[in-house]
């Protein structure tokens, strides 16, 4: 059984993205965010309900929300939801 979503939960995922998939999280801006302009983007924390982003855009620091389709019941789902958004979003960019 996964451990369900708490703070900890959401700083363990966020440390993993911002350190090992940067540039996941500027496409899930780009992507999801409808933010296409995006140049760098940060994985400030995550819950069930979506994830919440630090991006630069034209030079600014803009907040974005992204949610998700469904709500996570734990981090195991995050993990996969995050891979199948990756995968959408690479999808739609070929």
């Amino acid at each position: 059984m996964s451990e369900p979503f708490s703070t900890e939960i959401s700083q363990r995922i966020c440390a993993h993205m911002n350190q090992d998939h940067t540039d996941a999280i500027a496409l899930y801006a780009k992507t999801f965010g409808g933010a296409p302009e995006v140049t760098v983007a940060e994985m400030v924390s995550i819950d069930a309900q979506g994830m919440n982003l630090m991006t630069e855009l034209k030079g600014a620091v803009v907040p974005l929300r992204i949610n998700f389709d469904h709500v996570l019941k734990d981090a195991e789902d995050a993990h996969h939801t995050l891979i199948a958004m990756l995968k959408q979003a690479q999808t739609q960019l070929r």
